[in-house]
């Protein structure tokens, strides 16, 4: 099971968290509808290669990454989506597209929205499109020590 490596790596360091089973949900904001959790409540992990090193941006279900903003951040000269083939051998554990936002269990750096930073919990997928696991940000913050900035675009509904 995919989210063996997570439970373990929170089990190990004395977090709580809470296991959240859903139907098979394939975007962020599926999961969210689907776990029955406001998409602003909800991480997706969204990889990028900045400067030709692979990093995970972390932002609400219900926000875009601003690569500009990013690269700004980072100081970088480039910050594009990674591609898959350039990430699937990192997360051997994952389904494509469910990787949790523990960079320090995939030896890579992790940056989190001010936004989602705000927040009391955090939920994210557990290496699965079934499932999510959700925990306080605090304890989030103090395995990963997330860099935190500034780095979302909101998604606008349309027809709502």
């Amino acid at each position: 099971m995919p989210a063996t490596m997570l439970r373990e790596f929170l089990d190990t360091h004395g977090v709580r968290y809470v296991s959240i089973r859903h139907s098979p949900a394939y975007t962020a904001q599926e999961a969210a509808a689907s776990a029955h959790i406001p998409g602003k409540e909800l991480a997706k992990t969204t990889i990028v290669n900045i400067d030709g090193v692979l990093a995970m941006a972390v932002l609400s279900a219900n926000d875009m990454l601003d690569f500009s903003r990013l690269r700004e951040l980072t100081g970088a000269s480039t910050v594009v989506l990674a591609t898959e083939a350039e990430f699937r051998a990192r997360f051997p554990d994952c389904e494509i597209g469910a990787m949790p936002p523990l960079g320090n269990l995939y030896a890579m750096d992790v940056y989190v929205d001010q936004a989602l930073a705000e927040d009391d919990r955090i939920a994210f997928n557990a290496g699965t499109h079934e499932e999510l696991v959700q925990l306080a940000y605090a304890d989030f913050a103090a395995l990963v020590r997330p860099t935190v900035a500034a780095f979302h675009m909101e998604l606008v509904a349309v027809g709502v």
